[in-house]
């Protein structure tokens, strides 16, 4: 990003949404609002007219299909893109196919978004804005997919063995899947906080549990946790790994916010290093901030092996960067080697025992 404010185009069929949305980006020196579209086919022009550095876009469009505007926009001309979303579960479903389009961040509307709502929200918008304009952001037919693992998981796996514990935010989504879609049915289990709203967890685990080998679920409080299934943490919830007997046991729960967000990441992974210490994997992805960084150094220092997605792979390589800086990080990898580098540390450390 050049030394200058990030330019913002935004993208509403609502007028008091684009206005509310220029008048909250436009407080921050760090951001320039340069114009609004009222749908996708006026975008397209003041895209081309404008050079944005970064897109807000509604989900809810008129006169062409949000997502196949955003699919094509990643295919041509591809750059960081806000969904601006309401907290339902039809916004939640067409967001995360969005998220899968390539679309950086969500950033959801309140329900009183019109009685001051937006604005008690606002910095939540600026800075998910500001961490797009920092997003690395490649056109669809140039991402790298997981390819099959070429590793199997020793079929001596039970939930005491060993456990996966993954971190993420910004970017996150998209790196989740190829992760996850690559792993065999009878992996190790794994336990995720990404950055997400509420609803939106559900929405993401249902379509990852259609689509992969494994078993993908939101997490819930009090539940076993067994091989061969991957457990999200829920969009409004803390998530931490606790011990019952031989058992090991998830715990969701309100709270503040740790890090600046709830789930996470620091949480999960203290308590996966409290619990299960040698016995973890711990796996840092693309993010912004510094959420995780702390906790992933104490599984570093519990004897667990921890790996960090590297600058080359990372929509925003903030969260990895943060924890390879303070030692927290072995190995840094990219991501499409993720996948096939967590079975093999699985495979190696059952190996061992």
């Amino acid at each position: 990003m050049p030394n200058r404010p990030a330019r913002v185009l935004i993208v509403d069929d609502s007028a008091l949404m684009r206005q509310m949305l220029t008048s909250i980006l436009s407080s921050d020196p760090g951001l320039e609002v340069i114009g609004t579209a009222p749908d996708p086919l006026v975008a397209r022009e003041k895209i081309k007219a404008l050079n944005p550095d970064v897109l807000t876009l509604d989900v809810e469009m008129p006169r062409m299909d949000g997502l196949a505007f955003l699919e094509k926009l990643m295919t041509l001309r591809p750059m960081p893109v806000v969904m601006v979303s309401s907290l339902t579960e039809k916004g939640a479903e067409v967001t995360m196919r969005a998220l899968e389009l390539g679309a950086v961040d969500v950033f959801c509307k309140p329900i009183d978004a019109a009685d001051g709502g937006m604005q008690a929200h606002g910095q939540i918008l600026i800075d998910k804005v500001k961490a797009a304009a920092l997003a690395h952001v490649r056109a669809l037919g140039d991402r790298p997919r997981q390819s099959q693992p070429r590793l199997a998981v020793t079929t001596l796996y039970k939930s005491t063995d060993r456990l996966v514990a993954i971190g993420s935010s910004t970017g996150g989504v998209e790196a989740l899947r190829d992760i996850i879609l690559a792993l065999p049915p009878d992996s190790p289990p794994i336990v995720i906080t990404q950055h997400i709203p509420p609803k939106f967890s559900t929405s993401f685990a249902e379509r990852l549990d259609n689509m992969a080998a494994v078993r993908v679920k939101e997490a819930h409080d009090g539940e076993r946790i067994v091989a061969g299934h991957v457990y999200i943490a829920p969009g409004d919830r803390h998530m931490a790994v606790r011990r019952s007997g031989a058992q090991l046991i998830l715990h969701c729960y309100d709270g503040p916010l740790v890090s600046g967000h709830k789930p996470s990441v620091s949480v999960l992974f203290h308590s996966v290093a409290e619990t299960c210490g040698a016995k973890a994997v711990g796996i840092i992805l693309t993010g912004m901030g510094r959420d995780g960084a702390d906790g992933l150094l104490a599984m570093r220092k519990a004897g667990a092996a921890t790996r960090g997605e590297d600058e080359s792979s990372c929509v925003v390589y903030g969260m990895p960067k943060a924890a390879f800086e303070i030692g927290a990080v072995e190995k840094q990898i990219p991501l499409s080697h993720m996948a096939e580098e967590i079975l093999r540390l699985c495979r190696q450390d059952a190996a061992r025992t």
